[in-house]
């Protein structure tokens, strides 16, 4: 497992930074440059998957918010110099950013009260990572990125043609979030539409809204950021959010959750032929080779269950040589046992809460299906047990392990979103690759090898978007991210995404 610093003891639980993040909370919506109430005066609630109690109201936006959202994103991208005034963009993203660094304990109190992140994770990829260069890379990107190039002479036509290609901000962008990272994967949609000189409509997801209305209010308050280029809409409702894939006004949709919400939106925005960035589901596989140190390999199969499982890109298939498999699964198996499961506000805690208890009783149902095809529980399998009693009103899963089970079982194909790790055996290094292809997702993936040359022929074989070998981090926002197959299309971050913002438009002139 990954080590960071962070205080070895606290007195603070959840209901503490339940309370702090209810006390500190924005819950306006952002349209149009103004912090303001929906129109018509309705409220969500925001409840704790840590304790299962309400923390607060958040206001709800309705189709006209939507509608006014829509229209002052494409004022602002059609009538104003935004989309051309790159210095003006670099500098107020540099505002955004250091204005999020004086709120960064506000917003890891909110990661951890509204997402129930553990602490720990705040410290990597939930918050500091993302803080760190979400909006920096981006806006340094500006400076020097080939906004046009001019092309060589014709080998026909005037001798004196010349032709130029130009780099253009493709319009209004509506971004639709998940809640399982909200801060990590807004600024990074944040970042990479605003420097391409888009303007943007947010809609976070309603089990996590206070972080991108948090935003919304830094925009506000301390930037120079022209009204209508950055807009917050938060709504409970499916029909308000699908009005930014159905309103032509909008060109682009970048989402980030479920495959099956990717293939539904990519349907409905077929019928304006907008651009579609889409980052999906993924049941990665971790590759431990024949040459492999188990008791290297097996410490960090405790990722799966990193934020109780809900990450897209967690490695939740471990495959290990037939020859090694029941050594493997009594590793893991103590592993998972000992993984601390508990308060997200504690610091020592590794296996928060899931989400909501509908997500919580869809992991119990896949969970109970596991004997029916073979497979076999050897450690957890069911709610986590043994909670304080302020807890007991949250949605905790005991970190699990299934052995037995073929590829082809459910459990083994589908996306379970929870803290579950179901380890698979193969004949040699060809089987390994197969069963880590034999999956409709191709988001991530690792490989464990003695020998990091060989890691690396193995990797290149792993029908995946990313992969890490001997435990190499991949992330960054200078690192292009998204996946293969059903994990989706498209990338976030790095060049390829700065550019998966844009339009090329080719000249020629005498």
């Amino acid at each position: 497992m990954t080590t960071i610093d962070y205080p070895e003891s606290t007195d603070r639980t959840s209901a503490d930074v339940n309370s702090d993040a209810e006390r500190n909370a924005e819950r306006r919506l952002m349209i149009d440059g103004r912090l303001r109430e929906s129109r018509s005066g309705e409220t969500f609630e925001n409840i704790s998957p840590a304790t299962g109690a309400v923390i607060g109201m958040t206001t709800a936006a309705d189709r006209d918010d939507m509608n006014e959202a829509i229209g002052a994103a494409r004022r602002a991208f059609d009538e104003t110099s935004w989309s051309t005034d790159r210095a003006l963009r670099r500098r107020v993203l540099m505002q955004l950013h250091d204005a999020l660094l004086s709120e960064k304990e506000q917003l890891r109190n909110e990661i951890i009260a509204e997402a129930g992140a553990p602490l720990s994770s705040t410290h990597l990829a939930q918050l500091d990572w993302p803080l760190a260069d979400g909006l920096t890379y981006p806006a340094e990107l500006i400076d020097s990125f080939e906004w046009e190039r001019d092309l060589g002479p014709l080998s026909f036509g005037p001798a004196n043609n010349k032709r130029r290609i130009y780099k253009e901000p493709i319009g209004v962008v509506g971004a639709i979030a998940p809640w399982n990272f909200p801060f990590e994967i807004i600024i990074n949609k944040i970042g990479q539409a605003l420097a391409t000189g888009n303007t943007l409509i947010l809609k976070p997801d309603p089990n996590t809204p206070w972080t991108s209305t948090r935003i919304g209010r830094l925009v506000s308050e301390n930037t120079d950021i022209p009204a209508g280029v950055f807009n917050v809409v938060p709504t409970p409702d499916n029909s308000v959010a699908q009005l930014l894939v159905s309103d032509p006004r909008v060109d682009m949709i970048s989402f980030t959750g479920s495959t099956g919400v990717g293939k539904m939106l990519q349907q409905k925005a077929s019928e304006s032929l907008k651009r579609v960035f889409l980052e999906l589901g993924g049941k990665s596989a971790m590759i431990a080779l024949e040459d492999a140190d188990l008791a290297q390999v097996i410490p960090s199969a405790a990722q799966a269950c990193l934020h109780a499982g809900q990450g897209c890109a967690l490695t939740t298939r471990l495959l290990v040589p037939n020859a090694r498999y029941d050594e493997a699964v009594e590793m893991v198996t103590h592993l998972y046992g000992q993984l601390p499961v508990g308060d997200p506000a504690d610091p020592q805690t590794f296996v928060g809460p899931v989400i909501n208890v509908k997500q919580k009783t869809k992991i119990l149902g896949m969970l109970q299906g596991v004997a029916a095809e073979g497979g076999r529980i050897t450690v957890g399998g069911g709610a986590a047990d043994n909670l304080p009693e302020h807890l007991l009103g949250g949605f905790y899963i005991a970190p699990t392990v299934i052995a037995g089970a073929t590829n082809a079982s459910t459990i083994a194909q589908q996306e379970v979103f929870g803290p579950v790790l179901t380890v698979l055996g193969y004949e040699d290094e060809d089987h390994a690759v197969r069963i880590a292809n034999d999956s409709m997702y191709g988001l991530s993936g690792a490989v464990f090898s003695a020998s990091t040359e060989h890691g690396l022929a193995v990797a290149r074989r792993i029908r995946t978007g990313s992969i890490s070998v001997n435990g190499g981090v991949f992330y960054g926002a200078d690192s292009p991210y998204g996946g293969y197959k059903l994990s989706g299309q498209g990338r976030q971050n790095g060049l390829e995404g700065f550019e998966q913002h844009l339009e090329t438009k080719a000249v020629g002139f005498i």
